[in-house]
């Protein structure tokens, strides 16, 4: 087994380390989200972590580390009788973004269960991380369904497995710690409201502490096991002051007047629901047994407001996470001392000698990508005096109609388009490619039914052999990937205009998170095109991109239209199972070089050849129309909308749909 970073021995990071600490003297706190720039020592401190938990009794031989002094009657390996049990260390059970949901669960032998009654169960990492660590690893890029059964099991404390009428119920009470990259994309609301604490990662920009850093890691890598000794007195006074404020946590006093405090705190920044407001409190609470107090002070639930806040503040993917710290004083001096019958003499930010810093995480004040320089192929689109314009800001987004690619895909799951996958509603049966997942009932019976007499069967049960098991078949949602090709032309310059067509590429980009899609983001102006920003998770990203987007100069409309196919021609050699919809947002000019509507016409026959999806939306306006996004569409074969089509309750997309189903 290899050895570990010592978990002391980490630079900087303070907040990290403490939400990490705080979560191991009350695993109630809820886990915590690592939010950072990769390189920021994430993994390392999480897998280090779990080196300072105390060790658990478990009953011996029990795969699912039942408590010898209170096992679970449920336990598949039950029943226990409470007694003495064996001592083994805290786990730390990683999981992978790829894992199936029967590595994730556990797998029932449904041949067994079907032929001999017998509920034959491995247990999955669920199981394996009872009363430990369930770290996932880039948690905003896990599959929609194993999300939805980390949910399940953090909110019950416990799994199901269900196959065919045949379940299996186990305790997994776990602390689940995520790290993430924002960059690659943002988590579900759900999740992310199911992690108590989150923390933001930053590299250190001080010279003195990055030669720390590399001095430390050069020393692990040389020798971990001679590293991890010198730091083994600092890291077993962590351990035995977790311990220590392991027992000194329920003496811990949460006076009414902390309890204002933190009600205030939610009210005033607006958290959605209760859970904030209760995970303040465990907060606060333990980092008052972390101090080595009995009291709650002010500055607890300041600390604990910083840790458990600024994710819950989030109104879409578009917004940073963060917390207006001078708002946050001014709460909390406000309802200073009220209810208490001592309250803290220091005021809120009051001094607590051994509290670690309160500096909490910050908001990001980047607001992107900054503006292009202007292309120096034509005078009108860079340099002073030049058609270029200023970046106009998007308009209110809004629904928008689905857009999805026709056919029956295979790609990762989502919910854009048609697709075959594990999860969904069930369309035929075959026979298993590799372990069966989902059992077709009927179609096994159906096959095992011929054969029962020259298997002699003689009692009631079915004989069932391994060649008559059937694969469930299903149907159901995939992500796309959605690329844009935008046109910042100075035909789309009028600034109301262009803040129309920003708003409804906006929405589309709401949709596209939503739906879990990739998304990309194709400009064109002045001479060329260029790709704002490459296929990525992260739709966030693409607004950034979006909302600095400056306009003018002429319309190369086919090099747009030519750099988006070279995207998708790169993209497909990456992920070929994942499908494009391509969505023009143009009034279908092209003007600059030569014959540029034919070269235009011959780019956007590329598209219709490979078979891939497109949407035009046309931002034509004004009383004479001349009708070339419609054209330009019928090159794509694709679909071309209106801005006003484009939302889901305009009346032009009702009647339409009201024609579509009276045809």
């Amino acid at each position: 087994m290899s050895t570990p970073f010592p978990f002391t021995a980490v630079v900087g990071q303070e907040d990290l380390r403490l939400a990490l600490l705080l979560n191991a003297v009350s695993p109630a706190v809820g886990g915590v989200l690592v939010r950072g720039e990769k390189g920021t020592a994430k993994s390392t401190a999480v897998r280090a972590l779990s080196a300072l938990l105390p060790e658990v009794a478990v009953v011996p031989g029990c795969r699912f580390s039942c408590d010898p002094a209170a096992p679970d009657p449920s336990c598949p390996d039950g029943p226990h009788e409470a007694g003495n049990g064996g001592m083994r260390p805290s786990r730390m059970v990683e999981l992978p973004v790829g894992a199936s949901e029967d590595r994730l669960v556990g797998a029932l032998d449904i041949e067994r269960a079907l032929a001999e009654g017998v509920k034959a169960f491995e247990p999955g990492l669920l199981a394996d991380a009872h009363r430990g660590i369930l770290y996932v690893d880039e948690v905003n890029l896990l599959h929609d369904h194993l999300v939805d059964l980390l949910l399940d099991a953090a909110a019950m404390g416990a799994s199901y497995v269900e196959r065919e009428g045949v379940s299996v119920r186990h305790a997994s009470k776990f602390l689940l710690v995520g790290t993430m990259n924002p960059e690659e994309g943002e988590l579900r609301p759900q999740l992310l409201d199911r992690f108590g604490l989150t923390v933001e990662v930053a590299a250190s920009r001080e010279p003195d502490q990055r030669v720390e850093v590399v001095r430390r890691r050069l020393a692990y890598d040389d020798d971990p096991a001679g590293f991890a000794a010198r730091w083994a007195d600092e890291e077993s006074a962590v351990r035995q002051r977790i311990v220590a404020a392991r027992e000194l946590l329920p003496s811990v006093r949460l006076g009414d007047g902390a309890l204002r405090q933190i009600a205030a705190t939610c009210a005033a920044f607006e958290v959605d629901g209760m859970r904030a407001d209760i995970v303040m409190a465990r907060t606060a609470t333990a980092l008052a047994a972390w101090a080595g107090r009995t009291d709650v002070l002010a500055e607890d639930v300041r600390q604990a407001a910083l840790l458990a806040l600024p994710h819950r503040r989030r109104r879409n993917p578009f917004d940073a996470p963060g917390l207006d710290e001078d708002k946050l004083d001014e709460t909390l001096e406000e309802f200073s001392g009220e209810g208490d019958e001592d309250p803290d003499p220091d005021g809120p930010g009051g001094g607590g000698g051994e509290s670690p810093s309160s500096d909490g995480p910050q908001a990001d004040g980047d607001s992107g990508a900054q503006p292009e320089a202007g292309d120096g192929g034509e005078p009108q689109a860079s340099g002073a005096g030049s058609g270029e314009q200023s970046a106009a800001r998007a308009s209110e987004p809004f629904r928008t109609k689905v857009l999805s690619v026709p056919g029956l895909g295979d790609g990762a799951a989502g919910r854009r388009s048609r697709a075959r996958t594990e999860h969904g509603r069930t369309t035929g049966a075959r026979r298993p490619q590799g372990a069966l997942t989902k059992l077709h009932l009927a179609a096994t019976v159906q096959a095992a039914a011929p054969h029962q007499r020259a298997r002699g069967r003689t009692g009631r049960g079915l004989v069932v052999r391994r060649d008559d098991l059937r694969q469930a078949t299903r149907e159901g949602r995939e992500g796309n990937l959605v690329l844009f090709v935008v046109d910042a032309s100075g035909s789309m310059a009028a600034r109301q205009r262009m803040s129309a067509v920003k708003g409804a590429v906006l929405s589309l980009l709401l949709d596209a998170y939503q739906r879990r899609d990739k998304v990309g983001l194709v400009t064109f102006r002045g001479s060329a095109a260029e790709v704002a920003l490459p296929p990525t998770s992260s739709v966030d990203a693409a607004a950034a991109r979006l909302e600095t987007l400056p306009t003018g100069g002429r319309t190369p409309l086919a090099a747009g239209l030519l750099r988006a196919h070279e995207v998708l021609r790169v993209e497909r050699l990456r992920d070929p199972a994942r499908r494009a919809l391509v969505v023009v947002v143009t009034d279908g000019r092209a003007t600059g070089g030569p014959e540029p509507v034919a070269l235009a016409g011959r780019a956007a026959r590329l598209f219709a050849a490979d078979g891939v999806a497109s949407v035009v939306v046309d931002c034509e306006s004004g009383p004479v129309r001349l009708g070339l996004a419609g054209q330009l569409a019928g090159e794509l074969e694709g679909t071309a909308v209106t801005l006003d089509e484009l939302r889901a309750d305009s009346i032009a997309g009702l009647v339409k749909d009201v024609q579509r189903r009276a045809a």
